[in-house]
């Protein structure tokens, strides 16, 4: 857990929580979107004035690129061991249980930082789009090719076409974000979940 010290308007340098301001600050991002999140509901959560969060984390965009740093950390850390599967049935199983217990959570806003980033940005915010962008390409190509390979093992049928079935559970995926965020309740959502796992063309 790191601290770190800031000029106080008066008196003694005030300390606080890094963790804890970033952490505030990945929840208003989250339900707000980048372009949507004030300066001003972000101090309020991080519990800063404007020349501390300056000085701690830099500008709104440098914020936000740390706050999306800890999402995929944390939040998104089902990701990275879904490709361990052995079966593609397996890592879509993954994949869709971890984003169905991500907005099944009560502590965390509903939808897809990532999603409200690229749909919501505008021509101003075009670098934070872009970057998520990039970031995301990272993941689909890892996606498309354990898909590859589940296809050469006989694991997919030879009609099957890896990188639209990569692509196919990607939305499939943000769908479930993107309702969650409109208010779909959990057994809905499952529902998406259990119809996709068992029309899957693997094992």
């Amino acid at each position: 857990m790191e601290t770190v010290c800031v000029p106080a308007t008066k008196g003694r340098p005030r300390e606080f929580d890094v963790d804890l301001a970033l952490a505030a600050a990945l929840r208003v991002f989250w339900k707000r979107g980048y372009e949507g999140a004030s300066m001003a509901e972000l101090t309020a959560e991080m519990g800063l004035t404007k020349p501390s969060l300056y000085g701690a984390f830099g500008n709104k965009e440098a914020l936000f690129k740390k706050a999306l740093d800890l999402y995929e950390h944390e939040k998104m850390a089902y990701m990275r061991t879904a490709l361990d599967a052995e079966t593609s049935r397996g890592v879509a199983e993954r994949l869709l249980m971890g984003a169905l217990e991500m907005q099944q959570s009560t502590c965390d806003p509903k939808g897809c930082l990532g999603v409200i980033s690229t749909v919501a940005c505008s021509q101003e915010a075009e670098s934070i789009r872009e970057d998520v962008i990039a970031r995301q390409a990272g993941s689909k190509k890892a996606l498309i090719d354990r898909f590859e390979r589940a296809k050469a093992e006989g694991d997919l049928p030879e009609a099957i076409d890896p990188t639209a079935l990569a692509r196919y559970l990607t939305a499939v995926m943000q769908g479930l974000a993107v309702q969650a965020g409109a208010g779909t309740g959990c057994p809905d959502l499952r529902a998406i979940v259990d119809t996709t796992l068992a029309v899957w063309p693997g094992r």
